[in-house]
């Protein structure tokens, strides 16, 4: 963050809720939806959709002067909704129809996203549905699009369609003392391709203006998605794939654990500037 904000060309697509697109702390010019008709901006402030989005955005491109400064408030974040507004419900990732989220990654990919930041549960899973789903990723994989994911918050080991992807980043949170929280997800792909992030007590921005603080894999994704956006701001020539080596392996060492290394943003600029 002490070398860069971000530039506008490198583009994060924000797979989420909707957003107070007017927030004073959001630099809204650099927040865009990808379609009209998928709208961008909160129809109701208090719903949980709204607050899941508000928040996420918040650490990815609010000002750097707000009580939360951002990662990368000059990168462009475009807005694609998947979560309904009518849903209340806190604590766990919402929930998402995988040919309702496979549609939302084809629309960021199509859209110009570089980076994709994924904070949801799939319902109702199918060999089908997966399937969708891992087409998405495999396309977005082919366009050279790093996909990062909030690994999950039901304290269980494992893998869904979304974190066992080979292009995905999964992200379980960490606390205050650099460990996993309980309730983050963990797993063997988790482990081997995903970082830790900080996921504990994280204050970003709330849709009515007021800082809002929370937790888990969802805090935890766009800290590894801003520096991303970081290192591609500054490398802005490096493949998906130079930039994802330099963000999981600057321990070098090979991974056996169901536990990932936590987020190293300044190793990885080093192994970047290194090459």
């Amino acid at each position: 963050m002490a070398v860069t904000s971000g530039r506008p060309e490198i583009r994060i697509g924000l797979v989420d809720g909707p957003v107070a697109m007017d927030h004073p702390d959001l630099v809204t010019e650099n927040v865009r939806p990808i379609s009209a008709r998928a709208g961008a901006a909160c129809t109701r402030p208090d719903s949980a959709a709204c607050r899941h989005g508000t928040f996420v955005a918040g650490i990815l491109t609010a000002k750097r002067t707000s009580s939360a400064p951002a990662i990368c408030p000059q990168c462009t974040l475009l807005v694609r909704p998947i979560f309904p507004e009518t849903v209340q419900r806190d604590g766990q990732l919402l929930t998402v129809d995988p040919r309702d989220l496979a549609e939302a990654i084809f629309e960021c990919v199509e859209a110009g996203a570089r980076i994709l930041n994924l904070s949801a549960a799939l319902v109702r899973t199918s060999p089908q549905g997966e399937r969708q789903v891992e087409e998405a990723l495999d396309h977005a994989a082919r366009r050279g699009v790093v996909v990062v994911a909030a690994a999950g918050n039901e304290g269980s080991v494992g893998s869904s369609a979304i974190t066992r992807h080979p292009g995905t980043i999964p992200v379980v949170a960490y606390d205050c003392q650099a460990r996993p929280t309980g309730q983050s997800n963990l797993g063997a792909s988790i482990g081997r391709r995903g970082l830790g992030a900080p996921g504990d007590q994280i204050t970003s921005l709330g849709p009515q203006g007021q800082p809002a603080t929370h937790g888990g894999t969802s805090a935890a994704a766009p800290f590894v998605s801003g520096a991303v956006a970081l290192l591609w701001s500054v490398f802005p020539a490096a493949t998906a794939a130079r930039i994802r080596m330099a963000i999981t392996q600057t321990s070098g060492r090979r991974r056996g654990s169901v536990v990932p290394p936590l987020l190293d943003a300044w190793g990885a600029y080093q192994a970047m500037q290194a090459t």
